[in-house]
């Protein structure tokens, strides 16, 4: 069963294919989306990791959340469900 992580304190700068690199190290990642504004398009400094398992997304958040990358300490856990935002 697939689980989906939340992925906080990005680098601006940071692209979907690294995300996925770097997530891919400890599992099959089935996407990765980093979220941009929809007027500048500019990163927002967040994203999602989909995992293909409840095991890589486990062993994923437990290496990488308090990691560096690009600079900055990520943050990393079990995204939450979306709000209906009517």
């Amino acid at each position: 069963m697939a689980s989906k992580l939340y992925v906080g304190n990005l680098n601006f700068q940071t692209q979907e294919h690294e995300l996925r690199d770097l997530f891919s190290q400890h599992g099959e990642v089935l996407s990765a989306n980093v979220i941009s504004d929809r007027e500048t398009g500019r990163s927002r400094g967040f994203g999602f990791v989909e995992m293909a398992t409840e095991e890589g997304a486990r062993a994923a958040e437990s290496a990488l959340d308090g990691q560096d990358f690009d600079g900055r300490q990520l943050k990393v856990n079990e995204a939450k469900p979306r709000n209906d935002r009517r």
